[in-house]
């Protein structure tokens, strides 16, 4: 636990506003409680948290004011009509600091997406946390101190500056991924109007299907299965943290998997975590569990649902399926033994075969991306959200923040690009009435677009790194992982150590000691000061209970993911803070 000295708000500067009708200042909001929600649009933590703030904001409606910083990750969510579609796309009902250079970013020393920090009626922080799963924690903090606050007449409640955005009607809505029917027909996982919603050849809708959450993968039963089952498609329904079956002939919805709330750590698969793309692969389902980098698989004719690849550590890491590390698979497509996946956070194109090994075709990690055709070793992405194998066993891959669809051949190992200029393509399917067409989900304009396979692009091409601070350290390095838990909790060791600490580097030979996984939050690494400027990957997590304990006592699970740049410098801090949740 790190306790803070009382220190004033830092002012909030960026680009400009979104969601309001104007600048927002610290005097302005003076009064009121702020949190603050240091956001990237790409990131599925981040959009857990906006979920888990909704409550929140109902309750202290008067009291508290929310305000999303959005600190890019990738060069396409610095661009302020991206982040304007983002912001409606998400349902994000507060106003928005577009924070492009990370000003506020680095003023409040955020070093992870996301990051919570709230901010009292006098202008002061009063707590800080890391990752996702503290909506409870700032709840019971709040709880404290607004009665507080009212009785020493610093509380001034007042309306919401929120101002809704002015939305156009359009037959679809931030559609996701689509899939032919056996007819001709499309089926189109309409995730900003929670439909499925089917589409004649001419593109008419034929029928909407609803009760979904934000649904974006869907998956085609084999006739035979779906006969047995009873249901033809499965609907990865992403928000709704569930996987659904959907019968063609009635429209009715049942669930399969899955009870509505998210997965969080000691769960088991009774729960999911943000199903992004469902697809048909050795007589399974296969799941990209995006919400926490694995992959899952559904037996429809059992029900049974298991893990089948990943550690749920994010990152890029190749090998047997139970060690691999994966970061935000939102796309899938079967090719025989072979399994291709979108990785969206690493910028890759990742595959897993029937063995179980996991390989990687184009990317190299979490920070690194880009727009460059050729070998597959130099070749670059930037957050593709979908594949599709093609007649010819190459692969189409929906590059989606550089607006392309990119062509990968396994058989050269080169990438070469499609088409360009398209507005955020999240995925794929061949015309059913022409297989020389790729039908692309534009998902950003809200239609389908075709591609001709014959076609190429030739682009001017880029590299890219994430450009955040690179913290300077020594080379004994003391990592430090502060927790308190939330008023009214205490930290739950009733069935064993409450805490979990794993650490890693990019790259590897960066950590001499210190690497691996323990129980311990704080660690003494040491550094190899010839390995140059890396990334220390740090995840944590911390459990905690009511404090009264007895049946029916709350407990939650405390986690988070850093990935911090760091330089040794000689003469450079020892220690390394990083919070996991507390107040200061």
């Amino acid at each position: 636990m790190s306790h803070r000295p009382r220190v004033r708000a830092p002012e909030l500067a960026g680009r400009g506003w979104l969601n309001t009708d104007g600048p927002l200042t610290l005097s302005n909001l003076r009064g009121r409680f702020l949190l603050l929600d240091f956001w990237t649009f790409c990131c599925v933590n981040c959009l857990h948290v906006l979920d888990e703030l909704r409550p929140l904001e109902a309750a202290y409606a008067e009291e508290l004011v929310v305000v999303g910083v959005h600190s890019p990750k990738f060069a396409h969510e610095a661009d302020p009509d991206a982040l304007a579609a983002a912001v409606e796309r998400y349902g994000v009902h507060h106003p928005v600091l577009d924070d492009p250079e990370l000003v506020t970013w680095q003023a409040y020393t955020a070093r992870a997406w996301p990051t919570l920090v709230l901010v009292d009626p006098e202008g002061y922080v009063v707590a800080q946390y890391a990752g996702e799963g503290h909506a409870h924690a700032i709840e019971a903090l709040l709880a404290d101190l607004v009665p507080e606050h009212r009785e020493r007449g610093t509380l001034q409640p007042a309306g919401s500056p929120y101002v809704a955005p002015v939305v156009e009607p359009t037959d679809l809505r931030f559609p996701a991924k689509a899939v032919a029917l056996p007819d001709g027909h499309l089926l189109v996982a309409d995730a900003g109007h929670d439909e499925v919603v089917e589409l004649d050849a001419e593109g008419a809708v034929v029928r909407r299907t609803g009760g979904f959450r934000e649904p974006n993968g869907l998956c085609l039963l084999p006739p035979g299965v779906a006969a047995e089952v009873g249901y033809d498609v499965v609907v990865a329904d992403t928000v709704g943290h569930r996987l659904a079956g959907l019968e063609l002939a009635t429209g009715a919805v049942r669930t399969l998997a899955g009870d509505g709330h998210q997965w969080m750590s000691g769960d088991g698969t009774a729960r999911l975590s943000s199903p992004w793309d469902v697809t048909w692969w050795r007589e399974r389902v296969w799941v990209a569990m995006a919400g926490i980098h694995q992959l899952w698989t559904l037996d429809p004719r059992t029900g049974v649902v298991e893990v089948a690849a990943g550690t749920a550590n994010e990152g890029l890491l190749d090998g047997p399926a139970g060690e691999a590390w994966f970061a935000q698979t939102s796309g899938l497509a079967p090719d025989g033994d072979r399994l291709w996946l979108a990785d969206s956070e690493t910028s890759s194109l990742r595959w897993i075969g029937a063995d179980g090994s996991v390989g990687t075709a184009v990317g190299s990690g979490l920070f690194d991306f880009g727009f460059r055709d050729g070998p597959a070793d130099q070749a670059l992405l930037q957050h593709p959200l979908g594949v599709t194998v093609l007649g010819d066993g190459s692969v189409a891959v929906c590059d989606t923040y550089n607006g392309a669809v990119r062509r990968f051949d396994p058989a050269t190992a080169t990438l070469t690009t499609l088409a360009t200029g398209l507005a955020e393509p999240s995925g794929a399917v061949l015309d059913p009435a022409d297989p020389g067409v790729l039908v692309v989900v534009e998902s950003a304009a809200h239609r389908l677009a075709r591609v001709p396979l014959g076609a190429v692009a030739t682009v001017d091409g880029f590299a890219h790194s994430t450009q955040r601070p690179v913290t300077d350290v020594a080379a004994e390095l003391e990592l430090v992982v502060t927790f308190e838990p939330p008023p009214g909790q205490k930290v739950d060791d009733r069935f064993g150590p409450p805490s979990q600490l794993v650490v890693e580097s990019t790259p590897p030979g960066l950590l001499r000691e210190g690497s691996g996984r323990g129980t311990a939050l704080t660690r003494t690494l040491v550094l190899d000061p010839h390995a140059g400027d890396g990334v220390l990957h740090v995840a944590a997590r911390a459990a905690s209970c009511d404090a009264d304990g007895g049946e029916g006592a709350a407990c939650r699970m405390h986690q988070q993911d850093w990935g911090v740049p760091v330089r040794v410098v000689a003469g450079a801090p020892a220690e390394l803070v990083l919070p996991l949740g507390g107040a200061g």
